[in-house]
C-alpha cells in the first residue's frame, strides 16, 4: 500500500527556515507529481506546492511563492519543501499528497494518498 511519511516540522521563529521531507513507498515514485498541502487550525486544507514527476515543472501558491522551494529525489523516493522567511501565517500541519491520476489539478479533493502530516509552528 502507498505510504507517505512527512518529517522535519517543528517550532521556528518568524523569519526562520525549515526543511520538510516526505518519504514515499508503495508506488512508482518517479511516475507521479508530488504535492504539499497545509491546514491551519480552523481553516480548510490548502495547496502549497507541487512538482512534476521529473522535477521539470513546479507550482506554488501565491502565499508562498518566492519563499518556499519544492524539490524531489527520485532515487530516494523523497520530496522536500524548503521553507524560508517563515511567517506566523505559515503555522499549520503540512501534508504530502499524491493524485494517482496525475491530473495536474492541485486541489485537496483530487488527492488520493495522504501522509499524516507534520506540524510547523512559527512564533514571534
Amino acid at each position: 500500500q502507498v505510504q507517505l511519511v512527512e518529517s522535519g516540522g517543528g517550532l521556528v521563529q518568524a523569519g526562520g527556515s525549515l526543511r520538510l521531507s516526505c518519504a514515499a513507498s508503495g508506488l512508482t515514485f518517479s511516475k507521479y507529481a508530488m504535492n504539499w498541502f497545509r491546514q491551519a487550525p480552523g481553516k480548510e486544507r490548502e495547496f502549497v506546492a507541487a512538482i512534476s514527476w521529473n522535477a521539470g515543472i513546479t507550482y506554488y501558491a501565491d502565499s508562498v511563492k518566492g519563499r518556499f522551494t519544492i524539490s524531489r529525489d527520485n532515487a530516494k523516493n523523497t520530496v522536500h519543501l524548503q521553507m524560508n522567511s517563515l511567517k506566523l501565517e505559515d503555522t499549520a500541519v503540512y501534508y504530502c499528497a499524491v493524485d494517482r491520476y496525475n491530473s495536474g489539478i492541485q486541489e485537496a479533493r483530487r488527492m488520493d494518498y495522504w501522509g499524516k502530516g507534520t506540524l510547523v509552528t512559527v512564533s514571534t
